[in-house]
This record gives C-alpha cells, structure tokens and sequence, in this order.
C-alpha cells in the first residue's frame, strides 16, 4: 500500500524529525538543482507530513546560499499545498521580549542576489503578494498556540535581511522606526516562491533575542540564537503538531487562487 501525499510540509530545524511515523526518506530532482537534504515523509496522528531541514541536517547551508527554489519545488512535487515555515527570529521591539512566538501578516524583504522566482522567462508573470501568509493558516497558528499555553503574537511585519551576518546597531534601528516587529533571514524568498506555487505559506517565528539596536552590551551572537532556540523547542512541537492536526483537509482561503497562470 503507498503512502498517501503529503498535503502539509513543514520547513525548519531537525527536531521535528522524531514526531513522524512510519518515516521514509525522498529526494526529488528538481530542475532548480539539489535540496537542502533528504525530504522525511511520514505520519501525524492522521496525517502524512513531508519534512524538510531547510539548512540541512547539519545546519551547513547559510541563509544565503540555501536553494529556496528547489525545496519549494520538490515539496509541491510531492503533494504538498501547505507550508508551515518555523524559524528564529530577533525582536526589535522591547515589547516582544525573547521567548515570544510570532505569527507575522506581513513581510519586507531586504535581502539581494537571491533567485525568488520560477518566472525567469520566456514566460512571465507577476505574483500578488499584497498578503504574503495565509489567513486561513494563521487563524490555525494562532489557535494552536493558544491550546498549546503558548499565545502567540498575532500580526507584525517580519523584516528578512541578506545574513549570514546579524544587523548592526543602525540597521536595527532603521527597521524599527519603520513599526516592523522582527527580523529573520529565511522568509525572502520562500514565502514568495510558494505563493508562486500556489502553496498555503503559515510562519511559526521563535524570538531568540532582542536585536542590536534593541539591545544593550555586544549586540547579537549565534551561539545566544542557538541556546534560545533550543529552549523553545518543547513548545514548538506541540504548537507544530496542533497546528498540522488542525489544518482543514481542503484550503478555503485564495492562495491557490494567486499562483500565477503561466506557471
């Protein structure tokens, strides 16, 4: 007997490895290139769940180097239309304090030289993007989070910068006065390649830390993303698995309806 598609994917760290049954591992070839790593398909209570490390098992892919077009690809090649997307994120705001979980409505990109886009010609289109995350899913985050203990932050606009490197002082300050809530480096371009796709994208943030021009003393260190992330891992599964429980079987919201016509 096979094994039904996966109709949600979730992109993140290794630790949701654990949570699936009956796992098996796939790599599809992609005309964009190799994944981050294996793809882990398995089960969640009643449903089959597709997982991918989005910088690899060994965390050796930086933000900027990971081919966000392939793994969106793949995982919509294997039946996927939702995508959980988990990943930390630094506050600049002392109102979210780290430990906080956010589930943004809104993105800024400020990244550069990363391809975001499948539609790189002849055929052209143009994405709608006006709401970048889908507000069926984000309801479902929301609450999860809730049931979890765990409320999460509804709402706020995720800055993505081009890392690896953290921003300075200035930077930070700059994005705030902007009334943006957090910075990341991964949901440029991913968020937009599945809207392409026409893929349902939720955002489970963690703050890790609060940024540089929120902060006093040094300023932001991998190992302090590291460590913050780690304790919140606990909280994240169970905010993750109720989320994927609780999505509907079929999408009611317009996301498949603005994926572009000539893809």
């Amino acid at each position: 007997m096979t094994t039904p598609a996966p109709a949600v994917a979730v992109i993140g760290g290794s630790g949701f490895y654990s949570l699936l049954d009956d796992a098996r591992e796939v790599r599809p070839d992609t005309p964009f290139g190799p994944i981050s790593d294996p793809i882990t398909v398995g089960t969640l209570g009643r449903r089959t769940v597709a997982f991918l490390p989005r910088h690899g098992r060994n965390h050796q892919l930086p933000p900027h180097r990971v081919n966000y077009r392939a793994n969106l690809w793949a995982l919509s090649e294997l039946g996927a239309t939702r995508i959980v997307g988990t990943g930390a994120v630094g506050s600049l705001t002392n109102t979210i304090p780290p430990g906080s979980l956010v589930v943004p409505d809104q993105l800024v990109d400020r990244t550069g030289g990363r391809p975001q886009t499948y539609f790189d010609g002849p055929d052209v289109a143009h994405a709608s993007f006006a709401d970048p995350y889908c507000s069926q899913g984000r309801a479902v985050a929301l609450r999860a989070a809730d049931g979890a203990g765990w409320s999460a932050v509804d709402g706020g606009t995720q800055v993505v910068i081009q890392g690896p490197r953290f921003s300075t002082r200035a930077e930070s300050r700059w994005f705030a006065a902007q009334g943006w809530s957090i910075v990341g480096m991964t949901a440029h371009p991913e968020v937009v390649l599945a809207r392409e796709l026409g893929l349902c994208y939720v955002p489970l943030c963690v703050v890790t830390d609060l940024d540089a021009g929120v902060a006093e003393g040094t300023g932001v260190t991998q190992d302090e993303v590291m460590a913050a992330f780690a304790k919140s891992t606990a909280r994240l599964r169970d905010v993750l698995i109720a989320t994927v429980r609780d999505l509907p079987d079929r999408p009611s919201c317009a996301c498949r309806a603005l994926r572009p016509e000539a893809l």
